[in-house]
């Protein structure tokens, strides 16, 4: 094992600590059952020598017992060792289940930007597939390995008690292939390093072609959707052929290995002959012995693939464990105060990871109970002005407040609870209407969701799907259509009582049949709370207590509607635009 691999099996013990659950007696009952499973070819040694070529004759009676005798070692060195499996089974199985856990934890708690930047199929790969990689192996593969060494260390140590030059011989032998072994490693693990990556791109690209199918057909772009996904595919199976027949390489080197080992003790066997002690059972038992050895080692390279393969794996995950929390929860959290809450940002820039600023110096105050419209260009920063005010993000300069306390000494739990954040696109789960409805206050009865509907005005609306509030929402809310799952989102919303309502445009995309619907009930959401609305249409803005107007990631503009019009500059400006295109 190299100094790395042993750091990665450490680190990974380390933060699944099940993984190393009883290790030292499981190891020591694998011992056990491979010490008891050698004893077989010495008695098997005293039977030829002592029963059936002995001076005094052959003697079956003995024979017959210390057969029987043998037997009975062979069971019980299969029921220990089968305890020893079925331990190291149960305790890989809970600590991958725990580490699986782990590393979905740890990517709910990355920053939205980490998650919207990486693709969803190479996410899904290190939660399923790569934990599935090191589960087989710890299952199967480690299992064998385990197992394995323990019967070549009970050999090696009953040929040294038989002869000791030949089993130095073995062991120089066996040192040899080893280093050879080694030498492959490296090139080995590369390989499977690109497994997994290559693994992960594949899911990517999998996923996109098959969540984006109604727009490959819309467009009649099915063939160069095809080739993007066979090519994928293809380079996929040419990473797996090539480290998989690497592997089939070195486990073939095993049995020419197996077949060198044999003959060279049987030669040296001969060679040391009866005057050197080397009996007919000595030999016979000698080679059973080879044979306990060579079979494991061709366990263990056989194995050697499929512990790189586990090891890449191993070592996304970790990577993933080890990346840093970019927006955590405060050491010295302070509890906000009850009822309303007032918004500050006080020179507050942020610049997304390798660019340049998006938003730049934003100072502004938002009164308890305002209704605000944050309105510009694409591109102006107004989503992330409303990412860091819920904390989806954290500012590289500045600081926000929240009803009086700075933003990054709020728990992050209680912001969420005080603090809705509605974005433009509602997101819904596979469930029914009521259960997605729940993710805004778990627990919820399905008389407070239905009442929930109603003081929205919605009670109809939900009426009219099939099966009502036990209606299936579909995967990311398909059986809806873009306004039906708005309407959740905001009912979602309504139930978790906030104080402070970020929304982000939830009209934009909304056929006319629903969008009286939606402003009902935006109206009845946003009375008596502050409500911060990004607003892609000006008609929003009119409505607004304050529009905050942003222009190239600056506040340049503040006011309400009818003042920022007659003020002739880039709200002005940009009302013209709007008024024009809607009359036309």
């Amino acid at each position: 094992m190299t100094q790395a691999t042993g750091a990665l099996l450490r680190r990974a013990l380390k933060v699944a600590p099940a993984l190393g659950t009883g290790l030292t007696l499981t190891l020591l009952l694998a011992m056990l059952g491979q010490a008891i499973t050698v004893l077989v070819p010495v008695v098997l040694q005293t039977v030829i020598d002592n029963d059936i070529l002995g001076d005094a004759g052959s003697s079956m009676a003995n024979v017959a017992w210390k057969s029987a005798g043998a037997m009975g070692l062979l069971a019980l060195g299969a029921i220990v060792g089968r305890t020893a499996v079925l331990r190291l089974v149960r305790s890989s199985s809970t600590g991958l289940s725990d580490l699986r856990s782990m590393t979905f934890r740890h990517l709910l708690r990355r920053a939205v930007l980490h998650v919207q930047s990486s693709r969803r199929g190479v996410l899904v790969a290190r939660v399923t597939s790569d934990v599935s990689t090191i589960q087989e192996f710890m299952e199967w593969g480690g299992i064998g390995l385990v197992v394995s060494t323990s019967q070549v260390l009970m050999a090696v140590v009953a040929m040294a008690f038989y002869e000791w030059r030949l089993a130095a011989l073995a062991v120089v032998a066996i040192a040899v292939y080893f280093a050879l072994m080694r030498l492959f490693q490296r090139l080995l693990r590369k390989r499977y390093d690109e497994v997994r990556a290559e693994v992960g791109r594949s899911l990517g690209v999998l996923s996109e072609a098959i969540s984006g199918i109604p727009v490959v057909r819309a467009y009649g772009i099915e063939d160069t959707t095809r080739s993007k996904v066979g090519d994928a595919l293809l380079v996929r199976f040419q990473k797996e052929f090539r480290a998989g027949r690497f592997g089939a390489t070195l486990f073939s080197s095993a049995e020419v290995f197996s077949g060198l080992l044999t003959s060279m003790m049987i030669i040296g066997g001969i060679f040391i002959g009866i005057e050197g002690g080397m009996t007919v059972g000595r030999l016979i038992a000698f080679l059973f012995l080879i044979n306990l050895v060579v079979e494991p080692l061709q366990m263990v390279v056989q194995t050697l693939d499929q512990a790189q393969s586990a090891g890449s794996g191993l070592r996304r995950i970790l990577g993933i464990l080890d990346s840093e929390v970019e927006v955590t929860d405060p050491d010295d959290a302070r509890p906000l105060r009850q009822g309303g809450l007032s918004v500050r940002f006080d020179e507050v820039s942020y610049a997304y990871p390798g660019g340049p600023m998006v938003l730049e110096n934003i100072s502004a105050h938002i009164p308890v109970g305002s209704r605000v419209a944050v309105v510009g260009e694409t591109g102006s920063g107004k989503t992330t002005f409303a990412k860091l005010l819920v904390r989806l993000l954290d500012p590289v300069q500045g600081s926000i407040n929240i009803g009086g306390e700075p933003l990054t000494r709020i728990k992050l739990s209680e912001l969420r609870q005080r603090v809705a954040f509605i974005p433009q696109e509602g997101f819904l789960f596979d469930a029914s209407m009521a259960d997605n409805v729940r993710y805004g206050r778990p627990g919820a009865s399905e008389a407070e969701v239905w009442a929930a509907f109603h003081e929205l005005g919605l009670e109809d609306w939900v009426d009219s799907l099939r099966g009502g509030l036990q209606a299936q929402a579909g995967e990311r809310g398909h059986n809806l259509s873009a306004g039906e799952r708005q309407l959740v989102a905001l009912v979602r919303a309504w139930i978790s009582s906030p104080d402070l309502l970020v929304l982000d445009e939830a009209t934009s995309a909304v056929d006319p049949a629903l969008d009286v619907h939606l402003r009902h009930a935006i109206e009845r959401l946003s009375e008596g709370r502050t409500t911060i609305t990004i607003a892609h249409r000006l008609s929003t803005a009119q409505r607004a207590d304050d529009v905050l107007v942003f222009d190239r990631g600056r506040l340049v503009e503040r006011g309400p509607h009818e003042v920022l019009v007659g003020a002739g500059g880039v709200y002005s400006a940009m009302y013209e635009d709007w008024t024009a295109g809607t009359r036309s």
